[in-house]
């Protein structure tokens, strides 16, 4: 028996709604997400400041690269199945579709639990090579303990799932399920870093919150599956399926590139930790806080991006180019008007957002010469990752790995190397604007040739 592709509702967004108001049906619900999820990931870092404690700030700072990762495995095989799959509802192929869907779960699992044994075995050497010191490396086993060995499957699997819930235009139950877990996590916080736990033990709470947070998220997450296993392609996993071998590789050309363009991503993070704590852990605790902070407009700009995506993809596949493009351009004007207003903001606000995370006199003065410096890359940072975004809904891993490298390894991690010999902490703090200005650039110089193949 054949699997449904796509229902009437669903279609309709894809091929015939308006290409503004198709993509903010995709768009705001993953943007409230995205918001949510930053807010929880935010939370941690606010509850622990109001301890004072640059340490314990510091600590949590370096266990979030290493917790980024388990998004890295969710975009292997969230971004990289879920890509796929619409592409196959594009070319009406239900029935492979509904296979690489659960085949994505499964190796999901696998590979949460297996990064989790690894974290597990390495733990000391793993936070010594990020940074950690004397002062802050029992606060970030901690941290790593509980958010990422106990944690990293309901993460990863919670993710993955969103992922795939959305690229079938499910976008509004997906960034449900991912807002109700920062939710959770923010509520969570405060009860088990000030009122259950005693003094001392706030980086243990804000973890357990966190990671609690996720479990239920899971819990969502499958029921949603279940619900949607009558209609949709979507089903939860009974065995191991079988794929074309065409499916398996277009899986992971788009998969592949979508983890390592956050893994770099996260590597850069984790230069700039390594960088910064040779300045000292003030320093470093601000630029951690910062590191946060910035991510407001690029969360937004994440979530068009997301919300293009599936879009982008299904009228590729159906070679409907110019609604492809109309897409690709909305979600680039609209990106960059959030970008420039955070930009605005961040420069005028920056002393009271440091602020309000921790009232070291110290910690807020540098934070805030370091936000308003790097707010100035904001614009930039977005058309990067629209641009790698774009490559993975056409099928393009290949290209949109290149773009990563050429941004992460070729620029920005040379770079903060070389400003940071010459300039220090202003040298590092200064890097992602002038990789990114050189990276957009080399972007949309393939992106030139790229869609002239694309529509001939």
């Amino acid at each position: 028996m054949k699997t449904a592709n796509v229902n009437e509702a669903t279609r309709e967004i894809f091929e015939t709604r308006p290409v503004p108001r198709a993509l903010a049906k995709m768009a705001i619900p993953t943007i409230v997400s995205q918001l949510i999820t930053l807010v929880y990931n935010i939370a941690d870092t606010w509850f622990i400041g109001q301890t004072n404690n640059p340490y314990m700030v510091a600590a949590s700072s370096l266990v979030l690269t290493i917790f980024l990762m388990t998004t890295c495995i969710a975009n292997l095989f969230g971004v990289g199945g879920g890509s796929l799959v619409v592409r196959l509802l594009g070319r009406n192929d239900g029935d492979e579709a509904k296979k690489v869907a659960s085949l994505s779960l499964v190796m999901a699992a696998t590979a949460s639990l297996v990064f989790s044994i690894l974290c597990f075995i390495f733990m000391n050497p793993l936070l010594r090579l990020l940074g950690a010191s004397d002062n802050t490396i029992g606060f970030a086993r901690q941290y790593l303990m509980l958010v990422v060995v106990i944690g990293c499957f309901p993460t990863v699997m919670a993710n993955t799932m969103s992922s795939m819930v959305r690229n079938i235009g499910y976008s509004k139950e997906a960034g449900f399920g991912l807002g109700m877990g920062g939710v959770l996590n923010v509520i969570l916080d405060p009860i088990f870093m000030f009122v259950i736990l005693p003094d001392g033990y706030q980086v243990v709470g804000a973890a357990i919150a966190t990671m609690l947070s996720n479990v239920i998220t899971l819990v969502y997450f499958i029921f949603v599956y279940i619900k949607l296993a009558g209609e949709t392609v979507l089903t939860l996993p009974r065995s191991i399926e079988k794929i074309r071998r065409e499916s398996m590789g277009s899986l992971f050309s788009v998969g592949i590139p979508a983890a390592m363009s956050l893994l770099l991503f996260d590597l850069c993070n984790m230069v700039i930790n390594r960088l910064a704590s040779g300045h000292g852990d003030i320093e470093l605790a601000a630029i951690g806080i910062v590191l946060k902070v910035e991510r407001l407009p690029l969360n937004i700009g994440i979530g068009i991006c997301l919300g293009m995506t599936p879009l982008v993809a299904y009228n590729y596949a159906s070679k409907n180019h110019k609604r492809m493009k109309d897409f690709f351009r909305t979600a680039r004007r609209v990106g960059l008007i959030v970008s420039i207003l955070c930009v605005v903001f961040y420069r005028i606000c920056a002393p009271y957002i440091i602020g309000a995370f921790i009232s070291d006199e110290d910690t807020v003065r540098f934070g805030t010469q370091f936000l308003q410096s790097r707010c100035f890359a904001t614009p930039f940072m977005f058309l990067s990752f629209h641009m790698v975004h774009f490559m993975q809904a056409v099928d393009r891993g290949k290209v949109s790995f290149l773009l990563a490298v050429i941004r992460q390894l070729f620029l920005n991690i040379p770079i903060l190397f070389i400003m940071n010999m010459f300039f220090g902490m202003n040298g590092i703090v200064w890097t992602q604007l002038t990789a990114d200005i050189i990276n957009v650039g080399i972007s949309y110089v393939i992106y030139a040739r790229l869609i002239g193949d694309i529509a001939s």
